[in-house]
């Protein structure tokens, strides 16, 4: 128990930067790397299975009957289980490329809006290629006039600005939106 007190504790010292004002529930849910969330789970569930077991063989010893280590047998049975489909639930979703969490999708929107030149973001979708690795991938609206040539500037101040926010998004797509016809142009 007191090496896997030790190893829980540098897990959590090594997660402390990384969950901010987020509780350890919400940080493990919404990590995007899973080593850390996956350790700290690992750590407390071996700590809390040990105690099981303590407990199983004390109240053995003590009262002379074996089936209380038989209950804590399966009591460590049952949270292997519960943890084993958690870590499932919890982590199966960075296998199948997840969102960017949502500051993060402010921020590549805000990084888009800020170019003078793209008149409206009308869409951004992320995907986690890895941890580290993010695509973006948006439709934008130019300002009226603006040549093909400036539009290659203006896509490359766009990626920039948005690397500049959010430093994971390696991959970066920016399309324009088809021009949208008047209304009279479309009447009749």
């Amino acid at each position: 128990m007191i090496f896997e007190s030790f190893a829980l504790r540098t897990a959590i010292r090594h997660a402390r930067p990384f969950r901010g004002e987020r509780s350890w529930m919400a940080y493990i849910r919404r990590s995007r790397s899973p080593e850390l969330p996956v350790l700290l789970v690992e750590d407390s569930a071996a700590i809390t299975g040990l105690a099981f077991a303590l407990a199983g063989v004390v109240l053995a010893v003590v009262t002379g009957e074996p089936v209380f280590d038989g209950i804590g047998t399966l009591a460590i049975g049952i949270l292997l289980v519960v943890v084993g489909i958690f870590l499932a639930i919890e982590m199966q979703s960075l296998l199948l490329g997840e969102a960017a969490v949502e500051e993060q999708q402010a921020a590549i929107r805000e990084a888009a809006d800020g170019v003078p030149e793209i008149a409206r973001v009308v869409h951004v979708l992320t995907q986690h290629l890895s941890p580290d690795d993010l695509l973006v991938a948006m439709k934008v609206d130019f300002a009226p006039g603006l040549s093909a040539a400036d539009a290659g500037r203006v896509i490359d101040d766009c990626e920039a600005r948005i690397r500049a926010a959010v430093p994971i998004a390696t991959r970066i797509y920016v399309e324009p939106a088809a021009p949208q016809k008047a209304a009279d142009d479309t009447a009749g």
